[in-house]
């Protein structure tokens, strides 16, 4: 089995706990407005590489990896979910600690050959880290393309799976950034059970170029990147929410 890679990092130290290797497979269906990589678009491209050659690499720096792991990042990871399962097979094999970051867009209840997938890859899973870009559905359809349905029905399997749940969300001013819709966002965290951590990113403009190099128009441009103070305080509003839903349980 070979899978479609952008890309690798060694020493990621954002995706998931610790000092990690990261792989960045190639493909993903969401157009988000706000998408650093569209290079990571396109299906079936990329450099075909297996397993073992992933595994090789990371054993090159596995004494920095004794806190941290493996994460598969994208593109979409789980469009590639038969190099996945192959892939964390042989990480448990050797104890390493899995990740995966996602969009969740590819949960699919109605597909029992996929849940049968998705249940087995689980087993082999340590840590899910969850995008969720807009918690109401019609924004999340104008900001990514598709409706964000998959991706809460994402986060409720993986509560029933009992999977370390990390949450990531960008705000981005006139896109993200209402108050409701971020109290909306804490009470459908916080009413998780699996919820491990939070991450609220700034919105930035570093992926404007190359949409310029790839002759893509850029939709946000004339967006300003974001403060980190802003994204302080929009976390805190999410928080607050969590807080409030745990409160009443």
């Amino acid at each position: 089995m070979r899978g479609y890679v952008h890309s690798t990092e060694s020493f990621g130290t954002v995706d998931g706990p610790g000092i990690r290797y990261v792989v960045f497979l190639q493909g993903c269906p969401m157009r988000c407005l706000y998408c650093h990589n569209p290079d990571t678009w396109r299906v079936g491209v990329g450099r075909q590489v297996d397993a073992q050659e992933i595994l090789s690499e990371y054993r090159k720096n596995k004494a920095f990896y004794s806190k941290g792991g493996l994460t598969v990042s994208g593109g979409e990871p789980l469009l590639q979910i038969d190099f996945l399962l192959e892939l964390f097979q042989l990480a448990k094999q050797e104890d390493i600690h899995t990740c995966i970051d996602t969009s969740g867009i590819t949960f699919d209840l109605t597909d029992t050959v996929y849940l049968q997938k998705l249940d087995r890859l689980m087993e082999l899973t340590d840590l899910v880290m969850l995008d969720i870009k807009q918690i109401d559905t019609d924004k999340h359809k104008e900001l990514t393309g598709h409706s964000n349905t998959r991706v809460l029905a994402f986060a409720k399997y993986l509560e029933s799976k009992k999977i370390p749940l990390w949450i990531r969300h960008v705000v981005i001013d006139g896109y993200t950034n209402d108050p409701e819709d971020l109290r909306r966002l804490g009470h459908f965290i916080g009413s998780l059970s699996n919820l491990y951590a939070l991450d609220v990113l700034p919105y930035h403009t570093m992926g404007v170029q190359k949409y310029r190099e790839l002759g893509i128009p850029y939709r946000l441009e004339g967006v300003p990147a974001l403060p980190k103070s802003d994204a302080a305080e929009a976390k805190k509003i999410i928080l607050n929410a969590v807080i409030e839903v745990r409160n009443k349980k």
